[in-house]
């Protein structure tokens, strides 16, 4: 069975494109650091919050009632917000494409005692049936790691008619303002806007970007509505396991992270 198991592994690393299986090889590897470290911020937040800062969904409302839904997180890490959902009533399912995340969201589910469906993919292959869900969301996640040309149809797809699509990210203006390798964020532009597209392929991750205006065209090839676009400001003071003080205080005066909410036509 061993044997097996890791053919299986093989044929499926083989399947995946460049850029998803280096994305799943670096987090594989850096699972356990990022759950004592960034999941620790993420679990004193209670799971449910938006962002490098956390700011909860209680005041941003953006997934709105959940009890007796359908969610799916693509790309859940250790689950804290799916186990927050479930703890609030739904049907909660968590998709990553990292075995090693998905063993911590497991372990996290089973110490908070609630049921979680948890599948190992990739986001812009989901192993899903057509309408099956009511929300559709991930906090960074795929969002960041995924190619939109692929996960946006893909999200769209698994949708029931009216259902949401939810997601943060950085926002385009933040990913032309701060290169791969550098501490903080600049007060100038330093990347061309046209063409965004990969604005990290480092060897070891790949980070993809669009500006907003091919956003919109990929919700509109989906068939995908927009509802809202939030720009994120953290409050004063906040700190954060993922960004520093500089970047803080430069989210305070630009918009440093967004979230859009799309919806799949009824």
């Amino acid at each position: 069975m061993a044997g097996a198991d890791e053919q299986a592994r093989r044929d499926y690393d083989a399947s995946l494109p460049d850029h998803a299986a280096r994305n799943r090889a670096w987090w594989d590897a850096d699972s356990e650091r990022y759950q004592a470290v960034q999941g620790q911020q993420l679990r004193e937040a209670g799971g449910a919050a938006w962002g490098v800062w956390q700011i909860p969904e209680a005041e941003l409302q953006v997934l709105g009632a959940v009890a007796g839904l359908t969610t799916v997180e693509l790309g859940c890490g250790a689950a804290q917000w799916s186990i927050a959902l479930a703890q609030a009533g739904a049907n909660a399912v968590g998709v990553d494409l990292s075995e090693a995340q998905l063993r911590a969201a497991w372990a996290a589910s089973r110490e908070a005692g609630v049921e979680l469906r948890l599948v190992h993919a990739s986001a812009e292959s989901l192993p899903l049936p057509d309408a099956s869900a009511d929300i559709a969301f991930c906090d960074w996640g795929a969002s960041r790691f995924a190619d939109p040309d692929r996960w946006i149809p893909e999200a769209a797809r698994i949708l029931r008619p009216g259902g949401l699509l939810a997601f943060s990210s950085a926002t385009p203006l933040l990913d032309l303002c701060w290169l791969d390798g550098t501490d903080a964020p600049a007060t100038r532009l330093l990347r061309d806007a046209f063409g965004l597209d990969r604005v990290v392929d480092d060897g070891q991750t790949v980070e993809f970007q669009r500006t907003d205006g091919d956003w919109i065209r990929c919700f509109r090839r989906a068939g995908l509505t927009i509802e809202d676009l939030i720009e994120l400001r953290p409050p004063e003071g906040a700190t954060s396991s993922y960004w520093d003080e500089v970047a803080h205080a430069w989210a305070r005066r630009w918009p440093a992270e967004q979230i859009w909410r799309v919806r799949r036509g009824t």
